[in-house]
């Protein structure tokens, strides 16, 4: 089957020269010494994110917005709008990293906490529960076949990730079995577990186990639960790779309880999308964790120290408007 070529690279560019070519497209460099050094810190591709949304809006001859075919979003111009300062993008990229800094934070406490959860309500009737199918709902053993032709079902492939996880574990409480040819016992083996991992042994553990495992969380709805996790999974990989974070959107509205807390926050479905809604999620499980937590007071503190940029607004992470965002939380 033939393919087109691709397309050559965009030439190597001194930082200088990068540095010139934002000050063309219209960006304010208030120190051009210091935007080279913050370039070579952090890199032009990775800062990129971080100034996109300053970037002109294409528009066509009738004065409208040209949306993109297939991300369904604005088009962009390669020029900024007026008042973008690379001082401020630095700033709003401190802001991430601190915002990032701040959500693993709360994804350390949940996911020790849910391992712990799990190993006590499965492997009380069973030390060696997370070895067997037993467990597991019977949907999780059907043959799919992958992109290589191969068979593969969902508890399988678990099973093999986690012996992986098991086999080079640093943690001494592993090496000291292993060592001394003891059996693993649940609450042992998930000390090797990673955040993946574990969402997905949820995902797969049969009803009477979620039911068990949500009610220790003080969560009503298993599926909730499970999506959260899902989530959560994804945006603490994004954090641990210092990945952009503050603007970004879940593929899914995240699912919300029937009960008193989620019903004083009200939250729209942009905001279950974004970090407004996950901010909220990670609350109610940490203070559950923890009750005298002030967790939520540091949020608060880094969200409303976040730079003013016009284009980049709170409401691109959830929030209603730009006020002070602690009003929109819960006591």
């Amino acid at each position: 089957m033939s393919t087109s070529p691709l397309s050559p690279p965009k030439p190597h560019r001194s930082y200088s020269d990068l540095v010139n070519l934002l000050e063309k497209r219209g960006m304010i460099i208030p120190d051009k010494e210091r935007a080279e050094r913050k370039l070579s810190q952090i890199g032009y591709y990775r800062l990129s994110g971080f100034w996109y949304p300053c970037r002109k809006i294409k528009i066509d001859n009738n004065g409208k917005y040209i949306v993109n075919s297939t991300t369904r979003k604005p088009e962009r111009e390669e020029y900024f709008q007026d008042n973008t300062n690379f001082n401020d993008i630095i700033k709003l990229y401190l802001f991430d990293k601190k915002l990032r800094l701040l959500m693993l934070d709360a994804i350390e406490r949940i996911e020790i906490h849910v391992r712990s959860v799990i190993a006590h309500e499965v492997g009380v009737n069973d030390p060696l529960a997370y070895q067997k199918s037993d467990y597991i709902r019977p949907n999780e053993f059907k043959i799919w076949v992958d992109k290589n032709g191969k068979n593969r079902n969902n508890w399988t492939d678990w099973e093999k990730q986690q012996n992986k996880l098991i086999e080079r574990s640093r943690e001494d409480c592993i090496q000291w079995h292993l060592k001394e040819k003891k059996t693993i016992p649940f609450w042992v083996a998930v000390e090797a577990w990673d955040f993946g991992t574990t969402s997905r042994y949820f995902a797969l553990l049969k009803g009477k186990y979620q039911n068990n495992i949500s009610k220790r969380l003080s969560v009503s709805n298993t599926k909730a639960l499970r999506t959260w996790l899902q989530e959560i999974n994804t945006l603490r990989n994004r954090c641990a790779h210092h990945t952009r974070i503050w603007n970004q959107s879940f593929n899914n509205p995240l699912l919300i309880l029937n009960d008193q807390f989620f019903n004083k926050l009200n939250l729209s479905r942009n905001a279950r999308k974004r970090n407004f809604g996950m901010i909220c999620i990670l609350w109610f499980l940490v203070k559950r964790i923890g009750p005298s937590s002030d967790w939520l007071n540091s949020v608060i503190r880094i969200i409303n120290s976040k730079p003013s940029i016009d284009s980049c607004p709170n409401t691109a992470m959830g929030f209603p408007t730009n006020e002070d965002c602690s009003i929109y939380f819960s006591a």
